[in-house]
């Protein structure tokens, strides 16, 4: 059988299995290699993980996350020229793997972890299992996500009254302007009404995408810095952007919430204040 193709000569079946270090540069160009030897068809599988702060799961936002984090891996195999399909799966990898080729056979599996010491995966013999179990060429990939830096600044916004104001939509596209971006927008819970929520996360997300930036997003914990801490674990990002309301108005700020965040990660963390009385949206 020739490298980049089946035994009967139809594109290499490929499945590529990763969670956290989805969409690390590696990965991609490791995909890519495969794609330059010949036709492939990449099929990308995302086991959800779970959440490390807070007292309640919120299920459909570890799910979401997935999902947001499958489409941007996607999205980068796109622009690479590959096409390729993908799923959200079992939490468990192991299980994954199996229920995936059960329902559609692959030529080889590409597992993508975290270096060694941060690997639940490899703590476990993921690798070694998998070629055990399924006798498939199994090639394993370390995606450090720390030291990788893309061509895509990755930006964690945080926002939910502020969400879709020309101010905070304006600040994210002057930093386009500079360098490319990929935006990761979160909305925690308020304690209103969850469909204004979801409107106000939408527009912002339509504006960011008419104006051709890549952009995913979700609403998540209603404490923000509970969801601030789950959204560092489900994304890989390098910088974080804070919209809330003035000091007088803001139930974040009371709650010290930039201090809180800047404390707990060395990110950059910005804070925009934004005054609704002088903003015109799309809300």
């Amino acid at each position: 059988m020739t490298e980049g193709a089946s035994a009967t000569g139809a594109p290499e079946r490929i499945l590529v299995v990763a969670n956290e270090t989805v969409g690390g540069r590696t990965l991609i160009e490791a995909v890519k290699a495969h794609a330059d030897a010949g036709a492939i068809a990449a099929r990308v599988i995302c086991p959800q993980n779970r959440p490390k702060h807070g007292f309640v799961v919120h299920d459909d936002s570890v799910r979401m996350a997935a999902e947001n984090r499958l489409q941007l891996t996607l999205a980068q195999l796109r622009e690479a020229g590959m096409e390729a399909t993908g799923e959200v799966t079992d939490p468990d990898p192991y299980t994954a793997v199996m229920d995936a080729l059960a329902d559609e056979p692959a030529d080889c599996l590409i597992v993508s972890t975290h270096p060694q010491t941060r690997s639940g995966w490899l703590r476990r013999s993921l690798v070694d299992r998998l070629r055990d179990e399924t006798g498939l060429p199994v090639e394993h990939v370390v995606v450090d996500l720390e030291a990788e830096r893309e061509q895509s600044v990755r930006t964690l916004v945080v926002a939910n009254q502020t969400m879709a104001g020309e101010s905070l939509l304006k600040l994210l596209k002057g930093k386009a302007d500079e360098e490319r971006h990929s935006f990761i927008v979160i909305a925690p819970r308020s304690g209103g009404d969850i469909e204004a929520d979801t409107h106000r996360l939408a527009s912002t997300l339509e504006s960011l995408q008419e104006a051709k930036l890549e952009a995913v997003g979700q609403i998540m914990d209603p404490d923000p810095y509970t969801a601030i801490q789950n959204a560092l674990q489900f994304y890989s990002v390098d910088e974080i952007v804070i919209s809330t309301l003035p000091a007088t108005r803001s139930g974040w700020l009371r709650g010290d919430l930039i201090a809180r965040v800047r404390s707990s990660t060395e990110r950059p963390v910005e804070h925009l204040v934004i005054e609704p009385a002088q903003e015109k949206s799309k809300a």
